[in-house]
Formats: structure tokens, sequence, C-alpha cells
């Protein structure tokens, strides 16, 4: 009889502990979902600010009213090397059209991404997220990754991976004020 009752009082453990587990787990996710929503066509933008190679501050919503371009990026990032020449250029063209552009660098350090400002000729706007906080704000993934972000704050396109030198000018074309 006492080796039943030890042998139920292990059941009841084991299936207590899973049940535990489970309420805590649930806890853990309801309590962790707004910090890991993910951004859709249609949101607004999250402003942040983060500080640009100059020294400058610069905030998503210095650029109210204008369409921005927002691209995530890495030095290592061979897509992103590709398309940054293009996103250039059309940020040349764009910039007096109400379009403006901005690069976001994953938390890399200011020696590698002065460097590679210069060697790509970069003229837009680049900031440093040291901290990862606006890369976890916009949910980012894979790079590059660039959001469109409307004259009025919303998103209106999230593009994933490399971009042409046509899907540049004709995403600048999209978010150009009216």
């Amino acid at each position: 009889m006492a080796q039943s009752k030890k042998k139920r009082f292990y059941i009841r453990t084991a299936i207590l502990t899973v049940l535990v587990i489970a309420i805590i787990g649930t806890i853990y996710v309801n309590v962790t979902k707004e910090k890991n929503a993910v951004l859709a066509v249609g949101d607004q933008a999250p402003d942040f600010q983060l500080v640009d190679m100059e020294g400058n501050v610069q905030r998503l919503s210095d650029y109210e009213g204008q369409g921005v371009f927002l691209n995530f990026w890495g030095t290592w990032c061979k897509p992103c090397a590709k398309e940054m020449p293009y996103i250039d250029k059309h940020y040349q063209v764009y910039k007096d059209q109400g379009v403006q552009t901005m690069a976001v660098n994953i938390a890399e350090s200011d020696f590698k991404v002065n460097s590679y400002t210069k060697q790509y000729g970069m003229t837009f706007p680049v900031v440093i997220d040291r901290k990862k906080n606006v890369m976890e704000q916009y949910n980012i993934g894979p790079l590059p990754t660039t959001f469109l972000v409307s004259p009025e704050g919303e998103i209106i396109r999230i593009i994933q991976g490399e971009m042409t030198e046509q899907d540049v000018e004709n995403f600048m074309e999209e978010i150009k004020p009216l």
C-alpha cells in the first residue's frame, strides 16, 4: 500500500510541476506580448531618437510631413552594400521633393560605420542603434530591411532583402508628398 501512495505522490508532483510551468509561460507571453508586437503596413511608425555620425540627434518625428525611407543595415551585409549606392543616388534626387532617407546601423562601432559611409559615399543621415532598441521596436530580422513611412507617419511598405536601383526609385516616388 505504501508503494502505491508514493507512486501517486510522484505523479501528482509531476502534474503540478507541468501546470505551474505552463501558467508561468502563459503569464510571460502575455506580459511581453506588447513588446514583441509585429509592426504591419498601416501602423504608425514608432518614433525614436538616435545620434547620427555628425553628432546630431535624429528623430523620426523630425520628418513629419515628409516621406521617410528608413533602411536598417549592417557593414557585413552584402545586399546592403549593393543597394547603398542606389539609395544615395535617389536620396540626392528626392531629398528636395520631401523624401528623407535615414540609415539605421545595428550596433556596430563608429569606426566601422564611418569607414563604410566614406567607402560608399553615403550623404544621407546614418545613425547607429547601439542598444538595439529601435531594431527591437521595429522587429527587424534579416538585413537589409526597409520601411517606407508616409508623410503622415504611417508604414506603407516593409521590404526585406536587397532592392534594385529601380525598386529604390519606385519606393521613393511612392512616399513622395503630393
